[in-house]
């Protein structure tokens, strides 16, 4: 394997990591309606664990509603069991047909804890990206020691990888302050 390799590699996972951190933003809830508060959750369908966005139509008639029309209406049941069991601190309502979600407007205290939960989970980010990167320069120390790759090489390596680093630590910046901003908005 190559320092080339190596780094392709890691940029990958470094992606997904990116990634990962998006979606966990995704389901914060910011007092506005959107349909990824709710599609990523697991309804207990005839047994088998179902995304609710597989199982039904998601839309945001307002800022402050949800409206969740499943395909078959008997698992109106399981979805609201699921969404009273989530975090999101919302009690479904259904007229048999679709369910209804009602997002309160957010306390200001509410908001300020939830700025420190979106901080939290850019540090984890951050600290994911960076355990990355040192998995890495370590394969590529062991390559340089084993003589597969020259010192060089391994020199230009580490500092292309950290500027990989550096470019995925001010994505999880950019969001982390869309983010914050999003959530003290009123």
């Amino acid at each position: 394997m190559t320092a080339r390799e190596i780094l392709h590699a890691t940029e990958e996972k470094m992606k997904k990591a990116f990634d990962s951190v998006t979606r966990e933003f995704m389901e914060i809830r910011t007092g506005r309606a959107s349909p990824t508060m709710v599609e990523g959750l697991h309804i207990d369908y005839y047994g088998t664990p179902t995304l609710l966005k597989q199982l039904a139509s998601i839309s945001v008639p307002d800022a402050h509603m949800i409206a969740i029309q499943p395909w078959d209406p008997s698992a109106i049941v399981e979805i609201e069991k699921a969404i009273m069991k989530s975090s999101l601190g919302i009690t479904p309502s259904n007229d048999g047909k679709v369910v209804r979600l009602s997002v309160p407007q957010l306390s200001k205290e509410r908001r300020l804890d939830l700025v420190k939960v979106v901080h939290k989970m850019s540090e984890d980010g951050r600290i994911s990206l960076r355990t990355i990167r040192r998995d890495a320069k370590e394969h590529m120390e062991k390559l340089e020691k084993d003589k597969i790759i020259s010192e060089d090489d391994k020199f230009r390596g580490v500092d292309e990888l950290q500027k990989i680093v550096d470019k995925y630590i001010g994505k999880v910046d950019e969001l982390l302050k869309n983010k914050e901003k999003e959530i003290l908005e009123f």
